[in-house]
């Protein structure tokens, strides 16, 4: 038995000495972490903040699950940050970085085909058990499998497997090089438990709480009503650096709402104590009154430098009228977001022009060098214009431009792709089926949207119909591929990476409850994300991103929406946040980490 241990010891040794990597506390792509090691706690916390204190926060629609994990059902808000704890905590005030949470060092092999994590001695689940580098390794087995949520198997497809080196020290081995498979297998795959689902399949584990070693625990359920968390006395980690003044709230209760209305005067009766509000109408005009005046509910902004990515109308290109490009540029010019930001929006929007807005990534005017020079290599699947043409900006009514001349362009195109008007004032296709279909949404809050693009649609002889649906039925029809149109909202990282995979590639367009809603399937679109994934420097990477985004706007598969460049946030006078704002953050998963109840 002995020789056993100290062959498999010396075996670890020379796997790890082979990797040419050195053990280190942070990584940080394309750059150094701003934290050394030894770092006390990062910037944007109250290291001092008091632990004490409840809040209370909106959910929206239902929940009938307590597993984030698969497709069956509808989980909690919020609950895989404050349950699933990750290898790694992404820093919040870096492009993308990392810093050890359950492993307390990394290695990166320097060929790039493999990441080894050696796991705290002290990190423990909520039942007190010990997380072994079996327990992370059953994790990803999970993950990959059937049972799970298929964006998983989209997520980590360039990951061959997990070996476990020893009881504290797992190997992930990579099939290709991918510039960030190493970061988002430490900081975003949720680690959990061998005793949750035991021998069970995953997605039968529904309505028992999770078993996994993050600071809250589940203490009561009225299904699908309230949810309360409560912190975890004996959490493990309290004291780490990358959790020190983090996740202060005693109890964190989810209050469920059916609709936007309810929502805000749940929130102006008292109901729950922090909004981040997401209308334009009710930001300028429902959070106003005697409790706003009197300082007792605070209504601010807050700045961010957050890639606003894309928000828009998604067109399924699975349904049959919506397969022509000149159908879906025609969709786009009926959109006039300059009325509406002027008569709807109280002018707090901008428009959002690329999948990757508010940052490098996204292209402007004609290709460079660079561009050109990978556009030329695909010129066998990529079209004149994309090579001749500027990037496409989604249609405006600003003069010299109009609503009246961008319809004229839209009739134009649509006949050209088999569309007319015929004598009923409808537009019909050769086989006389008028053009008619249906947009989807679960919030009634969509019509400020819908309607008035509708109304300019229908001067083209297009029926619209919007239809709001029960939350769960709108998920499981959006998981589907089962509507005409759907609201999309693509946010966007710094550093993009495998999660084009899932929204862009062909092979994702078939996957159920894929983030491809609108069923792209072009093969020069696979070729530059993979050439993505495979960048070696933040050059080739921003290059590659600039003709991804180029792509996928000459196909005009989404009407633009818009993006607000900061939060709107409203919240009661008891509650307290750092001065220090991270850089890059959703303003929900920041309060829920950083914030507290003043003393």
């Amino acid at each position: 038995m002995l020789s056993s241990i100290v062959s498999a010891l010396i075996a670890t040794t020379l796997l790890l000495a082979s990797s040419g990597a050195a053990a280190v506390h942070a990584l940080a792509w394309g750059d150094k972490p701003k934290y050394p090691a030894g770092f006390l706690h990062f910037d944007y916390v109250n290291p001092d903040a008091p632990r004490n204190g409840s809040i209370n926060l909106d959910g929206f629609g239902s929940f009938d699950s307590l597993n984030p994990l698969t497709l069956k059902g509808i989980a909690p808000n919020w609950i895989s940050l404050l349950m699933f704890e990750t290898l790694a905590e992404a820093s919040d005030d870096e492009p993308f970085s990392m810093y050890g949470l359950l492993a307390d060092d990394m290695r990166f092999a320097a060929d790039g085909l493999s990441m080894t994590f050696r796991l705290n001695p002290a990190a423990r689940f909520s039942n007190g058990d010990r997380v072994t580098a079996q327990d992370v390794k059953y994790s990803f087995d999970t993950l990959m499998g059937k049972s799970a949520h298929p964006r998983f198997r989209q997520y980590f497809a360039d990951v061959a497997r997990a070996v476990v080196l020893d009881t504290r020290t797992v190997r992930f081995e990579f099939r290709r090089r991918n510039h960030e498979l190493h970061m988002i297998i430490g900081a975003q795959m949720p680690v959990f438990s061998r005793k949750w689902a035991g021998e069970r399949a995953l997605d039968t584990v529904v309505q028992e709480a999770p078993l996994a070693s993050g600071p809250y625990l589940v203490e009561r359920v009225d299904w699908g009503k309230t949810i309360t968390f409560r912190r975890n006395p004996d959490y493990w980690g309290e004291q780490l650096p990358v959790r020190r003044g983090m996740f202060n709230f005693e109890k964190i209760t989810f209050k469920y709402f059916k609709d936007d209305t309810a929502r805000l005067e749940g929130f102006k009766a008292g109901e729950f104590d922090w909004i981040s509000e997401n209308s334009a109408k009710n930001w300028a005009r429902g959070h106003v009154g005697r409790k706003y005046n009197s300082g007792e509910i605070i209504k601010q902004l807050f700045k961010h430098s957050n890639a606003a990515g894309m928000q828009g109308f998604v067109l399924n290109t699975r349904r049959p009228m919506f397969a022509d490009v000149r159908v879906r540029e025609a969709m786009a010019l009926a959109f006039d977001f300059e009325w509406m930001n002027r008569q709807i929006f109280y002018d707090q929007y901008l428009r959002s022009p690329s999948f990757f807005t508010n940052s490098e990534m996204q292209a402007d005017g004609y290709p460079d060098e660079h561009e050109y020079a990978l556009l030329r290599s695909l010129r066998a699947k990529v079209g004149a214009a994309v090579l001749e043409e500027e990037a496409p900006m989604p249609p405006s009514t600003v003069a010299p431009d109009s609503l009246r001349g961008n319809l004229r362009r839209a009739i134009r195109l649509l006949a050209a792709a088999g569309w007319a008007v015929a004598a009923d004032g409808r537009l019909r296709n050769q086989a006389g089926e008028p053009f008619e279909f249906e947009v989807l949404s679960m919030t009634k809050g969509t019509e400020r949207i819908a309607v008035p693009w509708a109304r300019n649609l229908e001067k083209l002889g297009i029926s619209v119909r919007l239809r709001v649906s029960d939350p769960a039925l709108y998920r499981k029809r959006a998981d589907e591929f089962d509507f005409d149109v759907i609201t999309q909202v693509l946010s966007s990282s710094q550093t993009p990476g495998n999660e084009l995979n899932e929204r862009f590639s062909s092979g994702a367009a078939k996957v159920k409850g894929s983030d491809n809603l609108a069923g792209i399937r072009d093969p020069a679109i696979d070729e530059v994300i993979r050439r993505l994934l495979a960048s070696q420097t933040r050059a080739e990477l921003v290059t590659a991103a600039q003709v991804l985004d180029r792509l996928l706007r000459h196909g005009w598969y989404l009407v633009p929406h818009f993006h607000a460049p900061t939060h709107r946030v409203a919240y009661r006078k008891r509650l307290a946040h750092p001065q220090t704002l991270p850089l890059y953050y959703g303003a929900t998963s920041w309060m829920l980490k950083t914030w507290w109840v003043a003393p």
